[in-house]
């Protein structure tokens, strides 16, 4: 269960495909020159390697628990989060004048990977919290930032998502939560809320002294809908004046979800209002509450398609080390007087951990660069150039989140079947990666929610604009594959080409077709989307590691690999591509079947 950060894969894809040094150019992001990011990458992986992965695997067994009101996280959890607010981990993309370190999210997110490979159920809090300070940071008025923004950023507190309710899964305009305007000597424009929230990850726990929930809502008169959620903080202890907090507001645990993974993290059904109602205020305007919170649900799609990626990393890793030392059989080929070697010499083990090893660098650099994307959204200094790279986020982020969980998940899969009987026991942990892995396609929206996103909002408001702009610049990259001298990058460009020209037939016909047969090849559209964007990423990988063996010798062995990985994506990721075209135009099969048939 051991984990070691792939320093020297990150470093790469960041130089490579999310461009650092280009971003290190850009306003406020100066400071982030490559020996610093070295430095945060080293130190990270540390905390990550030495604290956090040794806390996985027993933590999954103790659970949280909620004992007499309380929520207990499992044993070093509260000494590890000691460790990563006193190191200032939390604040590495925020702004400085609330405590933050100002650092491109491209660097961030790398970081955050190490935190999730080493410990998914840890890194769950943080992970909630950096989506609260993304919310307040854009909604918030300047009162809610003095009071909470400078302890959200250090982690010092913590932050919450509170949408789902029992009768309110992902249909959020069914919610009954209400928040009634109050006012008084001590709190003075505030509102009561009542109702109950449920599946609230680190809704209480003892990792900090406070927790600032984000709540959704209804105000008395509000309209019927999604139209008429308002958004509410609603801290669980009250401070008058931003300091320490104070007296508990009335918000309380009822239980503590039993899950099939993530056991570490508790997942609460939180009670509002059983006394005279949690007191709580409004962000932003009355009735765009949900508008707001996708500031939040944005943030919080990229960590969890970072999830995929983490979870795969680990899965991959220990299903490497498990096949160098496992001994069954004789691998074809392998000489009959000399001691047998381990199953990693076998032919299909070999291809299992290449197909991991490689879904794994496509999943990273995808994540990493739409995180790129998003930084450049916000420090470029021409309007016309931010608003580029804005649409093409919103365009990536669903499919970072859908393509790279359900990537992850098969990955984790795989981890156990390396293993065989061995990994469908609990006492090697294979199996453990599979269920933390299993949430990550529904929470945050699930994966068909997120296809639906992808064609009827993204696809549909510019009518496939960001799409082809992005399709005109992955054409430039099968050119170039074309002049390349080496034999793998020539073989890339074929299979890309071809994935290429299915995304283009896919993506006008989705953008013209009727709403329902749009939504029914939404999904095979996202997975195609993401198989060719990833290998157009792996292919730039391929093409810097080809630039750099030709400027000096070192680091042969991993530029040679870069190459080999990509030459694989391509026979058994790209090759696939062409196959989901069917798919995505033949909704008229989805909708004709009859529903009474099933």
């Amino acid at each position: 269960m051991s984990y070691a950060a792939p320093l020297a894969d990150m470093s790469f894809v960041l130089e490579e495909v999310a461009e650092l040094g280009e971003l290190a150019r850009l306003p406020g992001y100066e400071a982030a020159s490559p020996d610093l990011a070295d430095a945060i990458l080293s130190e990270a992986a540390k905390l990550a390697g030495n604290e956090l992965a040794p806390l996985n695997q027993p933590a999954d067994r103790a659970g949280s628990v909620l004992e007499n009101g309380v929520v207990r996280t499992p044993a070093g959890f509260r000494e590890a989060y000691a460790r990563y607010v006193e190191g200032g981990w939390n604040g590495l993309a925020f702004d400085p004048e609330y405590g933050g370190q100002g650092l491109p999210l491209a660097l961030a997110i790398p970081v955050a990977e190490m935190w999730n490979s080493a410990c998914m159920s840890f890194a769950l809090c943080s992970l909630l919290t950096v989506g609260a300070v993304e919310l307040l940071q854009a909604h918030g008025s300047e009162e809610q930032k003095r009071r909470y923004l400078a302890k959200l950023v250090t982690g010092e507190w913590t932050g919450t998502m509170n949408l789902t309710e029992p009768q309110a899964g992902s249909d959020l305009g069914a919610l009954r939560t209400r928040a009634v305007p109050a006012h008084d000597a001590r709190w003075g424009e505030h509102y009561r809320l009542t109702g109950q929230k449920i599946f609230i990850t680190y809704g209480d726990h003892d990792l900090a002294s406070n927790i600032v929930h984000m709540v959704l809502a209804r105000t008395p008169d509000a309209p019927l809908g999604s139209r008429g959620i308002s958004l509410f903080l609603v801290p669980k202890f009250l401070s008058e004046d931003g300091g320490a907090a104070g007296s508990r507001n009335d918000v309380r645990t009822l239980s503590l979800e039993h899950k099939l993974g993530i056991h570490a993290s508790p997942t609460c059904v939180l009670a509002y209002g059983e006394d005279e109602g949690a007191i709580g205020w409004r962000i932003g305007e009355e009735n765009r509450g949900l508008e707001y919170m996708f500031t939040m649900m944005n943030a919080a799609r990229l960590n969890v398609g970072l999830q995929g990626v983490a979870i795969a990393e680990r899965a991959y890793q220990q299903a490497r080390d498990f096949a160098r030392t496992r001994v069954q059989g004789r691998p074809l080929g392998a000489a009959p007087n000399v001691e047998t070697p381990p199953i990693i010499y076998h032919p299909d083990v070999r291809r299992m951990l290449l197909w991991m090893r490689v879904a794994t660098e496509a999943m990273r650099a995808l994540a990493y660069y739409a995180a790129a994307t998003i930084d450049q959204s916000r420090r470029h200094p021409e309007a016309t150039e931010r608003r580029a790279a804005q649409h093409r986020a919103d365009l990536l982020i669903p499919v970072v989140k859908a393509w790279c969980t359900d990537l992850g998940v098969a990955v984790a899969s795989t981890g156990i079947q390396v293993h065989g009987g061995m990994g469908y026991v609990e006492e090697t942990g294979a199996a453990q990666h599979l269920r933390d892995a299993r949430i990550a396609p529904i929470y945050e929206g699930t994966n068909g929610i997120q296809a639906n996103d992808l064609v009827g909002r993204k696809l549909a408001r510019d009518r496939g604009e960001a799409a082809t702009a992005l399709l005109a610049e992955m054409r430039g990259t099968v050119a170039a594959l074309g002049q390349a001298r080496s034999t793998d990058l020539a073989t890339i460009a074929q299979p890309l080409q071809e994935g290429l020209a299915a995304l283009e037939t896919a993506t006008p016909f989705l953008v013209e077709t009727e709403p329902a047969l749009a939504a029914a090849g939404s999904v095979p559209y996202l997975y195609l989307a993401g198989t060719v964007c990833a290998g157009w990423l792996i292919a730039r990988l391929a093409l810097a590691a080809e630039r750099r063996s030709t400027e000096n010798g070192r680091d042969a062995a991993f530029l040679s690999a870069k190459r080999l990985t990509a030459r694989f994506y391509a026979e058994h990721f790209l090759a696939l591509a062409p196959g989901y075209l069917p798919a995505v135009v033949g909704g008229v099969t989805v909708l004709g079947f009859d529903p009474e048939l099933f």
